[in-house]
């Protein structure tokens, strides 16, 4: 009886610390905003643009920093944090050169396969405070658009003696993902290309890769290239649902100080060494002032993927070139 009080408890103190973002416009939720602490922490909102913080959870943080695609920027005081936030819209400003009428119009489709590899020791360990972007280059002068992305993932085997073989049964995990797709500004991710909030679920029965399909986005790809995205969100039920993550699991050294280290999640990233030019950018918050940085030797990266010479994540595309008028 005493077991059953308490829990009732303690998702009565969840319940009371939930707090929802909402559009101060339509009043419908903001999903997957994401809430900083400014210390390099932080969490985020669920699909329906809840979020739990607590100060006993979080007892030295005194102020959130929350963004969310397509609004503006909110600052709020964790004292007395109310049950719900309002985010202003920002006006969408998006370059006129990926804006095109719908018309229908011959096309040729075509694909760049994605680089596929299974071996543990070639892949990015993904990390909530971590995005990764690959830049494309527009390959005619004819309009293309985009239609789907492939993003190769690694398949850990719970029996590592037989992860080389197509049976061995594989660990499962579901994991949620947010895509971006971004304008080139100098060699370097700028503004974004849409400002619809872009998901997928990864599990175990995804295979060597996950497609993507956004042909729906209408997205159209700028003269000077994109860049396409990827950033973990955390581990989800089996209904899909976002569950609250930790960014960091806080270990005691020898000396008895506090060391944070990113929680590393499932599936893993593979890179390759048989993309030619280095199109692979990385931002860290720890790492150039959570900047972008090209993944490559010299930018004060330290990654044993660069001393085996991999420095591309190697996402496939398919998209549509078509026909001149």
């Amino acid at each position: 009886m005493q077991k059953f009080l308490f829990i009732l408890l303690c998702i009565g103190q969840i319940t009371l610390a939930q707090t929802t973002i909402k559009d101060s416009i339509t009043s419908y939720p903001v999903s997957y905003a994401t809430i900083s602490f400014g210390n390099g922490n932080g969490l985020f909102a669920d699909d329906e643009g809840h979020f739990v913080f607590t100060k006993k959870l979080y007892p030295d943080i005194d102020s959130l920093f929350i963004s969310a695609l397509g609004f503006k920027d909110l600052n709020i005081a964790t004292k007395n944090l109310p049950a719900q936030l309002l985010m202003q819209p920002q006006a969408q400003q998006l370059d006129a050169v990926i804006i095109a009428n719908k018309i229908d119009r011959k096309f040729k489709e075509e694909k760049l396969k994605p680089s596929l590899d299974d071996d543990y020791y070639n892949c990015w360990l993904p990390t909530i405070e971590s995005e990764i972007a690959v830049y494309f280059p527009k390959t005619t002068t004819k309009d293309q658009k985009l239609t789907s992305v492939l993003f190769p993932i690694a398949l850990e085997s719970k029996d590592w003696n037989k992860r080389e073989r197509k049976n061995s049964e594989k660990k499962k995990f579901s994991t949620l993902f947010k895509v971006k797709f971004y304008q080139n500004n100098g060699g370097l991710p700028g503004k974004v290309l849409t400002y619809e909030t872009i998901v997928f679920r990864a599990t175990e029965k995804d295979g060597d890769a996950h497609v993507l399909n956004i042909d729906d986005f209408d997205i159209y790809i700028p003269e000077n290239g994109f860049f396409v995205s990827l950033q973990v969100l955390g581990y989800t039920n089996k209904a899909g649902k976002l569950l609250p993550n930790k960014k960091y699991k806080e270990l005691v050294s020898k000396n008895g100080s506090v060391v944070k280290i990113p929680t590393n999640f499932r599936p893993l990233l593979p890179f390759t060494d048989e993309v030619e030019n280095k199109n692979t950018y990385i931002k860290r918050v720890f790492i150039n002032g959570n900047n972008w940085v090209k993944f490559e030797k010299g930018n004060g990266l330290q990654s044993s993927l660069l001393k085996r010479d991999l420095y591309n994540y190697g996402i496939g595309i398919t998209y549509k070139t078509f026909k001149g008028e």
